[in-house]
């Protein structure tokens, strides 16, 4: 386990050394947040004035939670293929620009678009189970929910490599996942539990120097604050990115064994190699 994790470790430094040299890779995360904000919000209003939930997850509520999904998954993956299109044409030697990126998630809308309507539908499901009063059937729902996301992993890079599909897009990510690191996805987990631990300790310090600041002055406590809680959300956006691009590494490595130079050394070789 522990060499899981070091090895996640280590694949996440060569993925921010990608990240580091086209720091413009971010603006799709940030971009991605703020739209799907917007959707929140577009949502949130509606719901809390109709009180579409308070008589629990019913067909009423079962359909908004689809549209909701639906809205928010399509801008979410819109944005996943355009960082993945653009760190393609990084990880191929290019200097792609934001407009690069968000050409090759235009140009496959439609899969897209199908992509989310499957994930939409997913996630009611996994919603509907998650809130029922019965602990088996929550576990489940949370233990469904994670073989989702570990399946899912590389249907981004697949759909914008690829000419097909949303289903056979499907197949495919879980196709090389069972062919090469299966439930050894340690980018998938390594990244998510670093970031996990960063972020804890950046509001622990947040809430605490907010606490000290707040002893000389309350304005002074709420900009340090805000700008504490812009750095938690800087944080996301690193992360997003950065998962992004380990995704579109695995990929392009799964399919042709060939290692771009930013992650020279054999990481990959070692995260992929058949299992006993």
């Amino acid at each position: 386990m522990f060499d899981q994790f070091a090895r996640s470790w280590e694949l996440a430094k060569a993925s921010a050394e990608v990240l580091r040299s086209d720091k413009e890779l971010l603006l799709f995360p940030l971009i991605s947040g703020t739209a799907t904000l917007v959707v929140l919000a577009t949502f949130m209003i509606p719901v809390f004035a109709l009180r579409i939930f308070d008589s629990g997850f019913g067909i009423g509520s079962a359909l908004v939670g689809f549209a909701f999904y639906f809205c928010q998954y399509s801008v979410i993956i819109f944005f996943n293929c355009a960082l993945v299109g653009a760190a393609m044409i990084r990880l191929d030697g290019g200097d792609p620009t934001l407009r690069d990126g968000l050409d090759v998630a235009r140009s496959r809308l439609p899969a897209i678009l199908g992509y989310a309507a499957i994930a939409a539908t997913v996630g009611v499901l996994l919603q509907s189970l998650k809130s029922r009063d019965n602990f088996l059937v929550r576990l489940l729902g949370s233990g469904l929910g994670v073989a989702w996301t570990l399946a899912t992993f590389l249907v981004v890079p697949v759909l914008v490599s690829r000419d097909i599909g949303p289903i056979d897009a499907l197949k495919q990510s879980g196709a090389l996942l069972k062919r090469t690191w299966g439930e050894n996805a340690i980018g998938n987990v390594g990244i998510g539990a670093a970031f996990g631990l960063i972020t804890f300790a950046a509001v622990a310090f947040g809430v605490l120097l907010t606490f000290v600041a707040a002893q000389a002055s309350i304005a002074l406590a709420v900009l340090v604050g805000v700008l504490c809680a812009g750095g938690v959300l800087l944080l996301g956006v690193y992360q997003a990115a950065l998962t992004a691009i380990y995704s579109a590494v695995l990929y392009r490595y799964a399919q042709t064994h060939e290692t771009p130079a930013a992650f020279k050394g054999g990481l990959l070789e070692v995260a992929f190699q058949p299992k006993a």
